[in-house]
């Protein structure tokens, strides 16, 4: 089985949603399929069937956590030797080379990946790039616009 890197924010963030979702919204699920049977025949029953929906939502989605942690290889960054080198969880500052503007990325899991937050999957072509890299190294990644140069300014392992 193949095992997916996950930082320990990510996977606490995950058991989080979990515990919220089974024991906050199934119960609720539960009770509001219970009123909606009450309310007597259940082939028009638009809250019953929204209820159903919802359930089976909830349920795929609990499945799918527990998937994701059971296959997930949780990294804790905090513990890495600070070698200077990018690594799976760093977090990285990046100066373009051609318009001298800075950008920091955090090197997550897939599952974690939020660009508006800076958190960019180990996947990504710039993550790809930058892996094994030092400050000062020069990374050259395509991005859509073309290829773009970027300085390592700082490696950071938080």
């Amino acid at each position: 089985m193949k095992r997916n890197p996950m930082t320990a924010r990510g996977a606490g963030m995950l058991r989080s949603e979990l515990k919220r979702l089974k024991s906050e919204d199934r119960p609720n699920i539960i009770k509001a399929i219970a009123e909606a049977r009450s309310h007597g025949d259940l082939s028009e029953n638009a809250e019953y069937h929204a209820a159903r929906e919802q359930q089976g939502f909830v349920e795929g989605r609990i499945a799918e956590i527990e998937f994701k942690l059971s296959t997930a290889d949780i990294i804790d960054v905090a513990q890495h030797a600070n070698t200077g080198k990018v690594l799976f969880g760093s977090t990285v500052e990046l100066e373009a080379e051609d318009d001298r503007k800075t950008v920091t990325y955090t090197i997550v899991g897939e599952d974690e990946a939020d660009i508006r937050t800076g958190r960019i999957a180990v996947t990504s072509p710039i993550a790809r790039a930058l892996i094994g890299k030092s400050e000062g190294d020069v990374v050259e990644v395509a991005a859509p616009s073309g290829k773009r140069s970027y300085e390592v300014v700082a490696v950071r392992y938080e």
